[in-house]
């Protein structure tokens, strides 16, 4: 993360239940999952990926051509 200050220690979350403790307890203060991702980064040093495996992904609809006849 670029805007991270080097000089702050930052909690590790490597276990896999601890993250999903913690990602649950940031869902109920965000708005949205970009800002969980937001909040988890800023507060604690975590496994990107576990992170992507809780957190589900907000794919857009695709917008359908209609069928020509």
């Amino acid at each position: 993360m670029l805007n991270a200050d080097p000089l702050v220690a930052r909690p590790v979350l490597t276990n896999a239940n601890l993250l999903s403790t913690a990602v649950e307890g940031i869902r109920l203060k965000a708005a949205s999952s970009a800002e969980i991702w937001h909040l988890l980064t800023q507060n604690f040093t975590v496994d990107l990926d576990a992170v992507a495996a809780l957190i589900p992904s907000e794919d857009p609809e695709p917008a359908w051509l209609t069928v020509r006849d």
